[in-house]
């Protein structure tokens, strides 16, 4: 079976037209903040994934999982730390979603995981989490998340254009 190659239209016209203005949103943002490359992929679990990243690191920001029965957005949020406030606001559903998901065993076991990789170490409330970077603030899309995926976002960007300056 021959690969098919997609591109960002493709992806497009598939989601579903709720969340339309959210997928522009986030990618005016993120070309505003110049994290420009794009890459579409497809797989046999994620009919489409999109990551950006920054063209230079390759460090990605935010995908998206476009999948038969679920859409969903990924925050890579290394500097979620730094913005409590957004974080603390996340709604039950989505803490709840951050409970189940994998340790970081870099942080809690150094050399148990690889070398390069770090998790996320940040506190909601009184509550200590150290979670693995890879699906931590991977999020189904939905009425209630949009917003604070948005913010999480705007949040994440300020921090890493701080970075850079």
């Amino acid at each position: 079976m021959d690969k098919i190659d997609y591109d960002y239209n493709d992806f497009f016209i598939n989601v579903s037209d709720d969340f339309k203005d959210l997928v522009s949103t986030v990618d005016e943002m993120v070309r505003q903040a110049s994290f420009i490359n794009i890459k579409v992929t497809s797989s046999k679990t994620d009919p489409f994934k999109v990551a950006y990243s920054q063209p230079k690191t390759r460090r990605g920001i935010v995908n998206f999982y476009l999948r038969k029965r679920s859409f969903k957005m990924a925050v890579f949020a290394k500097n979620c730390s730094k913005y409590p406030s957004v974080i603390n606001g996340l709604p039950a559903g989505m803490v709840n979603k951050l409970d189940k998901a994998s340790n970081c065993q870099h942080l809690l076991n150094p050399g148990s995981c690889m070398e390069k990789c770090s998790g996320y170490d940040f506190y909601i409330g009184e509550k200590h989490y150290q979670k693995c970077r890879f699906g931590s603030f991977q999020f189904d899309v939905d009425a209630e998340s949009v917003p604070f995926l948005l913010k999480m976002l705007e949040s994440e960007l300020a921090e890493r254009g701080a970075e850079s300056v």
